[in-house]
């Protein structure tokens, strides 16, 4: 289970920096073809915001809480001595991901609600909003399994 997701993480994470390569492309390329030719990139603002950065701020997620680079708010010491500790450490596992479980099936509706009814976002062209919304519920998905994997295969302590 450990190699299939971090393999996963390692992909999603990968295909999260493509899309902060493509966000400063795309700026950068905007802001040249204005300052020299006058001409912005049509796209750039709606490709930006609706899919890249959803994608940049989702797909890596996993592989960060794994990596230990997430920021936490620290109120008692990462490890207590006795069940109290194992009890801890597990729900310091367990209530995110209640959490980012809810935002999968809450943001994974709002996906599949603009998939079934084709939603779009009228713009320099018109763009489907289901592929939008899908990396929402699959970044926060796979962290959830992590989550889930560290406080039952690592005793919450790892």
């Amino acid at each position: 289970m450990e190699k299939i997701l971090s393999k996963t993480e390692d992909t999603l994470h990968f295909v999260g920096c493509l899309n902060l390569v493509a966000v400063a492309v795309m700026i950068n390329a905007d802001i040249l073809l204005r300052m020299f030719f006058n001409r912005p990139v049509q796209i750039q603002f709606e490709l930006t915001e609706l899919y890249l950065m959803p994608a940049l701020a989702t797909l890596s997620l996993s592989r960060i809480f794994r990596e230990g680079g997430h920021l936490a708010l620290e109120f008692v010491p990462e490890r207590l001595p006795g069940i109290t500790g194992v009890v801890i450490a597990k729900l310091r596992l367990l209530l995110p991901a209640a959490f980012f479980a809810t935002v999968t099936i809450m943001s994974g509706k709002f996906a599949l609600k603009a998939f079934t009814h084709g939603d779009v976002e009228y713009g320099a062209i018109d763009w489907p909003l289901g592929w939008a919304y899908v990396v929402i519920p699959l970044g926060c998905s796979v962290l959830v399994l992590r989550l889930i994997h560290d406080a039952i295969l690592k005793d919450g302590m790892g």
